[in-house]
């Protein structure tokens, strides 16, 4: 709340006209994103003002605008996929929310904000280009007034193509036309809320010529929404199996809204913690499901907008829920006469910003396993739906991440000339041979480094590869020295594996001496029979100590 103790009237109207125009998309996208996510269009109502009062009560971003969006909504939809009747789909997507905020809650107070940076962007944008072509295809059976069916991606395109001859050419042209509208005022009017000028157009149209009648579906009585505590109401057995689901949720909503905020914090010059973040998405969705709600993150359309009309601080969440708060209390029966096939058509533009086409296309051109990862990404949703496809963007992220960290160099150092100052007391320096040609080995010593951190992921390829290069060495080499000054800690199998390279030196009459052990690898080497074995003799602050120490040895 520091921010609002010093808020300055300057900025008020900027604000206002950014909570304007972030409610100008709230309304329309309320409606659609609510029937993605298989609810009545009030329970959006609901949702909509708790969420941004309390992101703007807790959070630390002033630019982030929460609320329901398509990636939120189409995943709340998955998890509760099965789970009960389509009556009860209110109550299990507010208590997919609830557990789905528990969790950031609990994660945020913890500290593990720092597990998004091991969701692998190249996983990230399959992902949600999968999850974006499977909105679509559902939307596009609004445009067409048939149904897309069940099943996957692909089965539900050929629903949709098999029934071509059913398809309403009124429908059909009312979508189209509300399509083409939305990507012209895109285009020529920007500042303009397309979305909403597109929505009161549908209404007109639909009104004045009964579009009704004509066999064009309408949202039908949306009734008052006016957000009042309400716990979920559903058995226990059914929190237990949304648990699976709701955790795919949250990794989701939360990697969606702090990415956001991070974009905008990076263009503003601040910085946003993850932490925090994590802490106040998930108590807005635990709000927003504790009023009927459903599953809500950050809006990357509705925060742009809001900061290009001028919004710089959070009272554009605050303002904005007061009118949305209005909107649904008192304007809901405006939204009786929608077509259907508007609100299809509003969801399909807002969600092809996620058909990064063109990262595609960079990845195949810069690096082809980042391609392959998105693509894999991509194929898993639209074949097993997104819940699984999620699951599968995290394990390659995760591949990714061990592969990476398995993957470590072990340079040969050599001493570096002119780097002892005479009378200085300082010794030589040593560098990588591959990047300094200049730097010259010290036979019979050969000084080794690993690039990085030892895990137990890597520590017996960095085993082998130090073999390797005794083998290679010539002269061979008498002593070898292993600068370990790139890993802070050594874990039970990397001292093990580095007490069996200890062994198989000593077999070749080769002494080992470490040089840059870092505090806490110290005190774990102490603890481990290797450090006994090594002596403090072995130790050495730097690796030309330790060269010195080891030349004079033989």
């Amino acid at each position: 709340m520091n921010w609002l103790r010093g808020y300055r009237r300057s900025l008020l109207r900027g604000d206002s006209l950014g909570a304007l125009t972030a409610w100008a998309l709230i309304v329309p996208e309320c409606v659609a994103y609510a029937q993605i996510a298989g609810v009545p269009p009030q329970n959006a109502f609901y949702a909509a003002p708790v969420a941004l009062l309390v992101y703007a009560l807790l959070g630390r971003s002033n630019f982030l605008v929460v609320g329901a969006t398509s990636a939120a909504s189409v995943l709340s939809a998955s998890a509760i996929s099965g789970i009960g009747s389509p009556e009860e789909a209110v109550g299990l997507s507010a208590a997919v929310a609830v557990i789905a905020g528990a969790v950031l809650i609990v994660a945020g107070l913890a500290r593990l904000g720092f597990v998004t940076n091991f969701l692998a962007e190249p996983a990230l944008v399959g992902f949600l280009f999968g999850m974006a072509l499977t909105i679509i295809v559902r939307q596009a059976a609004k445009l067409t007034g048939t149904g897309s069916g069940d099943g996957n991606f692909f089965e539900r395109l050929w629903t949709i193509l098999r029934h071509a001859p059913d398809w309403s050419l009124t429908t059909l042209t009312v979508g189209l036309a509300a399509l083409a509208l939305l990507f012209l005022l895109e285009q020529f009017l920007p500042r303009l809320p397309a979305a909403l000028l597109v929505l009161v157009a549908g209404l007109a149209l639909s009104s004045g010529l009964e579009l009704r009648q004509h066999g064009v579906e309408i949202v039908g009585k949306i009734p008052a929404a006016f957000p009042v505590p309400h716990l979920p109401g559903i058995p226990a057995a059914d929190w237990l199996a949304l648990a699976g689901g709701a955790l795919g949720v949250a990794l989701v909503v939360f990697a969606e809204a702090y990415s956001i905020a991070g974009r905008f914090a990076r263009q503003h010059g601040q910085d946003v913690d993850a932490d925090r973040e994590m802490f106040a998405v998930g108590a807005a969705n635990v709000a927003a499901g504790l009023v009927r709600g459903f599953a809500v993150s950050g809006s990357a359309s509705r925060s742009a907008a809001a900061v290009g009309a001028g919004g710089r601080t959070p009272m554009v969440s605050l303002i904005a829920a007061a009118l949305i708060l209005l909107t649904g209390a008192f304007l809901t029966p405006l939204f009786t006469d929608l077509p259907e096939a508007v609100l299809g058509a509003i969801v399909i533009v807002a969600v092809r910003g996620f058909l990064r086409v063109g990262e595609l296309r960079r990845y195949a051109r810069l690096d082809r396993s980042s391609l392959w990862v998105a693509l894999t990404a991509l194929l898993g949703v639209l074949l097993f739906d997104l819940l699984p496809g999620l699951l599968l963007a995290v394990a390659l992220s995760l591949i990714l991440f061990i592969a990476g960290a398995a993957r470590r160099n072990v340079a040969v150092l050599g001493r570096l000339p002119d780097t002892a100052r005479p009378g200085s007391g300082r010794g030589a320096l040593y560098g990588d041979t591959t990047m300094h040609p200049d730097a010259q080995p010290v036979p019979p010593v050969l000084v080794v480094r690993p690039d990085g951190s030892l895990f137990f992921g890597n520590i017996n390829r960095v085993r082998l590869a130090i073999r390797d290069q005794v083998e290679a060495a010539d002269p061979p080499p008498t002593a070898l020295v292993l600068d370990l000054s790139g890993s802070y800690h050594l874990g039970v199998p990397v001292l093990d594996t580095l007490e069996e390279l200890y062994e198989d030196l000593q077999r070749r009459g080769i002494a080992l001496h470490l040089a840059q052990v870092r505090a806490r690898a110290a005190t774990d080497l102490d603890r481990h029979p290797l450090g006994t074995r090594l002596g403090t003799q072995a130790h050495h602050p730097t690796a030309n100590d330790a060269v010195t120490a080891a030349t004079r040895s033989t």
